[in-house]
């Protein structure tokens, strides 16, 4: 009698201790995953900071473009020269920023086409060259515009004529999301931040890789507001993780605390 108990009392062990075990594992995997991305973020974080505090460097020449590595060079600061071109915006989207406290939805960047002016100190055949350079032009988001001023005529005090002399960070183009709405350039409207794209959907030729998020100068009546990048990432990987370790410590408690008053009830038994 005692055995003919024993058997049915191992065999229902085996469904709750799977269970217990793979909802073990997965608490403690998804624990794990949450510091890895705490090491991430915590990099990220450290390397935006350093690139975003340092000096602006001089932006590089086009026939560099082709080289640059957004690993490498996203987010360093550069200064340049450059004239924008004539009634050329793109707006994009915005409901605010991770990387702009200042800046709160609903609105818009604009985004312009902006030519590079040729450095100074160049010989006569290299300006030549860059004047005439496919991808000489370096799309700029100009900043940002709430909701009702995205005509430009709305903010004509802000339109900057000839060459400027412009300071910002470099960044590399979005890519939509599987939740991103669809473009919509016969409304002059987009939703993620891609240069290329919009240069193609408007016609402004080649453009740079990359775009520049512009810090100024600021332009006469205020808008489009530019402004500087800082490193507002949220981190809060730590508390995910013991989050989903305690959970795991709960299951391992739970099973325990099971298995003993099983034992203890078939003991009596």
């Amino acid at each position: 009698m005692n055995v003919a108990q024993g058997r049915p009392s191992r065999a229902g062990l085996a469904v709750p201790s799977l269970f217990a075990l793979a909802a073990l594992a997965t608490f403690i995997g998804l624990g794990t995953w949450q510091v890895q991305r705490k090491a991430w973020k915590e990099a990220l974080i450290d390397t935006l900071e350093q690139r975003l505090s340092a000096p602006p460097v001089d932006l590089p020449p086009p026939e560099q473009w082709s080289r640059l590595d957004s690993a490498a060079d996203e987010f360093r600061r550069v200064k340049f020269s450059a004239s924008f071109l004539p009634n050329a915006e793109a707006l994009v989207y915005a409901s605010g920023s991770a990387l702009r406290s200042d800046v709160s939805g609903p609105g818009y960047w604009v985004f312009a086409p902006a030519k590079t002016a040729p450095a100074e100190t160049a010989a006569v055949t290299r300006t030549a060259q860059a004047k005439t350079a496919p991808g000489a032009i370096v799309v700029i988001n100009r900043g940002f515009v709430p909701e009702g001023r995205q005509d430009p005529s709305t903010r004509a005090a802000g339109d900057i004529a000839g060459t400027t002399d412009l300071i910002g960070v470099m960044r590399w183009p979005e890519r939509p999301g599987p939740f991103s709405p669809t473009q919509d350039p016969g409304h002059n409207l987009w939703f993620v931040r891609d240069p290329v794209a919009m240069a193609a959907a408007k016609g402004w030729g080649d453009v740079a890789p990359f775009l520049v998020e512009l810090e100024g100068p600021r332009p006469p009546g205020g808008l489009p507001q530019p402004g500087a990048l800082k490193a507002n990432l949220r981190n809060e990987h730590l508390q995910y993780a013991i989050t989903w370790y305690g959970l795991a410590t709960v299951v391992a408690v739970m099973f325990a605390l099971w298995l003993y008053g099983r034992r203890r009830g078939a003991t009596v038994a």
